[in-house]
């Protein structure tokens, strides 16, 4: 087998462990409080999950007070999510033509967010106290990882930096705090339904 098809297998692989050990710590957690209510609802699960994914993210404290840095942060992730999407592509589909310039943009500037981020977290003091030394390798992890994707949409050749890159990053992931970028979703999904339920989210309240 040559060795960039290997290089490919084993990022795949990676890939697969990587959302196996997440699956499994949520699967944990959700047996752990898998818990029948007893009582009847008073508001809607579902209304509470739209709440939560919409409107209510913006009216989180650590949002509204922080504007700027919300928005830097949600391009920094869709970039992120943008560049799984492309090494996807790199893997299943090699011989596709990929729209590399659709990507570059996107890569560049999310990784000198992620970057400046970084900056951010190192400058300031508040910051830096409550941070962890993890905090900055998994920026940093990200960072290398945009930026090995910006470097696969002007040369191909560099597919082996950008493999090398991310099968460090899936290895990472399930141990480190980029594994929040999987259960921000699964912990706002169960927030919605509960409290949703409940009613007492705003919008929620009402017949189910």
């Amino acid at each position: 087998m040559p060795a960039q098809a290997l290089l490919r297998l084993l990022t795949a692989a990676a890939a697969a462990f990587c959302l196996a050990a997440l699956s499994l710590v949520a699967f944990k957690t959700f047996a752990l409080g898998g818990r029948a209510y007893l009582s009847e609802p008073h508001g809607s699960g579902r209304k509470g999950v739209l709440y939560a994914f919409g409107r209510g993210m913006l009216e989180k404290e650590s949002v509204s007070l922080h504007l700027p840095t919300f928005a830097g942060g949600l391009f920094f992730h869709a970039a992120v999510f943008a560049a799984l999407l492309y090494l996807a592509l790199v893997i299943l589909a090699p011989s596709l033509a990929l729209p590399r310039q659709a990507f570059r943009a996107v890569f560049a500037a999310g990784a000198a967010v992620g970057a400046a981020l970084f900056v951010k977290r190192a400058a300031r003091p508040k910051l830096r106290r409550l941070s962890c030394p993890d905090d900055f390798a998994a920026n940093l992890l990200v960072d290398a990882f945009l930026a090995a994707a910006f470097l696969h949409t002007l040369d191909a050749a560099t597919e082996p930096i950008l493999l090398g890159t991310a099968l460090a990053l899936f290895v990472y992931v399930p141990f480190g705090k980029i594994r929040h970028c999987f259960f921000f979703f699964v912990t706002r999904l169960a927030f919605g339904i509960h409290f949703g339920r409940r009613g007492t989210l705003p919008g929620s309240a009402g017949r189910p």
